[in-house]
């Protein structure tokens, strides 16, 4: 009987010492995660206010990008966008001064690799953005010049000149982000292989008729000259 109790005694006071010389770790743990996460809140608040102050959405709308994601079924609000990802950076490095207390190295190691992976996303983010917004310029532009030369088809073409910005802009977002690069890389050189194809076809047999004129008036010349 004492024997057992002595058996058990052991390892029970053994576990008990070790949770209390854990739980000063513990506590200072939780201690730094909920303020991270306080400041993470305040800061998102901060900059969410200073978008609107600096009125970057209605920018947005000015410049059709926000349209753009409407049309993806996506509502953007870049301050809201923003705070966002403010946010979860300090959660994230709220819980890696955590972890490291706790010494979870690998929890640790893993959420550091997180950390340095969000300027990729906020990069990312950017080029579409900026992508969206050339890509609108450049439809404008195309537009307005097909229509001035009184060409047809300047939809289509302001239409294909836009998204081609678009397509490239998402790959090069892709890439950015480090997803299936070599992938995008091979996409890539075939779209531009494709449409360099597809272009010349499309002038080659549209203009078939333009250039056999143009040779017919320039033999002519040469003959009366003649």
């Amino acid at each position: 009987m004492y024997l057992t109790q002595d058996v058990l005694q052991g390892p029970l006071l053994e576990l008990w010492d070790t949770l209390i010389a854990y739980l000063p770790n513990l506590l200072g743990a939780v201690l730094v995660f909920l303020v991270g996460v306080i400041i993470a809140h305040i800061l998102r608040t901060v900059v969410v206010k200073v978008v609107a102050l600096l009125r970057v959405d209605d920018l947005a709308k000015k410049l059709e990008i926000t349209s753009q994601f409407e049309r993806a079924g996506l509502r953007l609000h870049i301050g809201g966008l923003l705070g966002w990802i403010v946010k979860w950076f300090f959660i994230i490095i709220a819980l890696i001064a955590a972890t490291d207390i706790l010494g979870w190295d690998q929890v640790t190691d893993y959420l550091s690799q997180v950390v340095t992976f969000i300027p990729n996303v906020i990069i990312a983010v950017i080029i579409l953005l900026a992508g969206i917004l050339l890509g609108n310029f450049v439809q404008n532009v195309v537009k307005t010049s097909v229509e001035a030369a009184k060409l047809e088809s300047a939809d289509f073409l302001s239409g294909v000149a836009k998204w081609a910005i678009l397509v490239f802009t998402l790959m090069a977002a892709l890439v950015q982000l480090q997803i299936a690069p070599e992938l995008i890389r091979v996409l890539f050189t075939g779209l531009v292989a494709m449409l360099s194809l597809s272009g010349g076809l499309a002038f080659g047999l549209g203009g078939k008729d333009h250039a056999h004129k143009f040779l017919n008036r320039l033999q002519k010349d040469i003959s009366s000259e003649k």
